[in-house]
């Protein structure tokens, strides 16, 4: 069998339609930090607090340990746990895994492959998202595990000094701005996890666009993908242009997009860095599209707290 097949084979618990993401979500971490630094060993107790959060994001709505995962992917030939005491897995206990120092890794002869054939990857990587996820989740779950696809269905693994996104822009926007879209404020939750937030890189990160805080909003996907598109930009004073290109009929154009014309921002919180000018600027003249609509500039909602800089 090859690894491909082994990718798209992970032994699961199926029962009556149920969905059973821990190994796909697993592996697909393992494999974007091989990608990022050929990371050799992931620590239980280090990456604990990862695999929760995937978890909780894109798992189903019962709750499972990363334990699980961490100790049954073994059982199809990707996997290799080891603790003090030598190859093998000491269980499913939390406590276990912790006690005895636990250490996952992607299978020798799998990183021997990947090494051999970097374009490996990325079709394995492609492989587990397209059988467990939703198209219109995957690029999520490549941000969320550090995995750039593209990069690595080309075979560019580990190339010297590229650069590598920093897994921990996203949360570190989204706390910024207190998990509320930038433009509109939409802060929905399913529990304690933010659903349809995201964090949007200004000037973009395939144009030397830095994951930093000041090169980033929380933006919701409607308004993060009307960013992108150049329809919705940022003056210097924060407050949100609406494109006059743009053409919505509807309430529903009228009250998501149009509205915001010279709102100001919701966000970020006291401390935190606004988006810089130069990133701003790039914006303009990259991305948003022909002149800003006229806008009030004193809609209803949160004022602005963040200064030009």
């Amino acid at each position: 069998m090859d690894w491909l097949e082994r990718a798209a084979k992970l032994r699961q618990w199926n029962r009556g339609g149920v969905r059973a993401p821990h190994k796909p979500l697993l592996l697909l971490y393992a494999l974007g930090r091989f990608q990022a630094d050929a990371a050799d060993e992931l620590p239980y107790s280090a990456v604990e607090g990862d695999l929760k959060r995937l978890l909780a994001e894109y798992g189903p709505p019962r709750g499972t340990t990363p334990a699980y995962p961490f100790h049954h992917l073994v059982s199809d030939g990707v996997w290799e746990v080891r603790t003090q005491r030598g190859v093998g897995s000491p269980g499913t206990g939390v406590r276990d895994l912790r006690a005895r120092g636990a250490i996952g890794r992607l299978a020798p002869d799998l990183q021997a492959a990947l090494r051999r054939e970097p374009s490996l990857l990325g079709r394995m990587a492609r492989v587990l998202l397209d059988l467990h996820f939703p198209a219109s989740l995957h690029q999520d779950l490549c941000d969320a595990v550090g995995l750039e696809l593209k990069l690595a269905e080309t075979g560019d693994l580990g190339s010297a000094g590229r650069r590598q996104r920093d897994r921990r822009m996203r949360e570190m926007v989204l706390t910024a701005y207190e998990y509320q879209c930038a433009f509109c404020g939409y802060d929905g939750m399913i529990g304690a996890v933010p659903v349809g937030l995201e964090a949007a890189h200004v000037r973009w990160w395939a144009f030397e666009g830095p994951d930093d805080v000041d090169n980033g909003l929380c933006l919701c996907s409607l308004h993060h993908k009307l960013f992108d598109k150049g329809v919705l930009g940022l003056d210097d004073g924060h407050r949100v242009q609406v494109s006059q290109q743009f053409v919505g009929r509807s309430r529903a154009a009228r009250e998501h997009v149009t509205a915001l014309a010279g709102r100001p921002l919701t966000g970020p919180q006291p401390g935190a860095l606004p988006v810089a000018a130069r990133h701003r600027s790039w914006h303009t003249r990259q991305v948003f599209r022909g002149s800003p609509r006229p806008g009030s500039g004193a809609l209803s909602g949160e004022p602005s707290r963040t200064p030009a800089r």
